[in-house]
């Protein structure tokens, strides 16, 4: 999905948004009031059930944050046809 605009996004989309661009900042020592704070400082906001669901995730990943970073050359899906 690319975004171009956060009109068109739903509350919900926007804080996914939000937590996951937050989680790109702090890096793998992420947890939720740092998640919270960086959210904050950048006019935005995060709920604290995101902001703990979002660290949760990213701690629990077996490559932390790189789990959802792969870098360039990953491959991607063939050609259909």
């Amino acid at each position: 999905m690319v975004v171009t605009s956060l009109e068109g996004l739903s509350d919900s989309q926007k804080e996914d948004l939000v937590a996951s661009l937050c989680c790109l900042v702090i890096g793998d020592e992420c947890d939720a009031e740092k998640l919270a704070a960086v959210a904050d400082a950048s006019g935005n906001t995060l709920s604290t059930t995101m902001a703990t669901l979002f660290s949760g995730v990213v701690s629990l990943a077996p490559k932390k944050l790189e789990s959802f970073t792969p870098g360039p050359g990953g491959g991607g899906g063939g050609g259909g046809g």
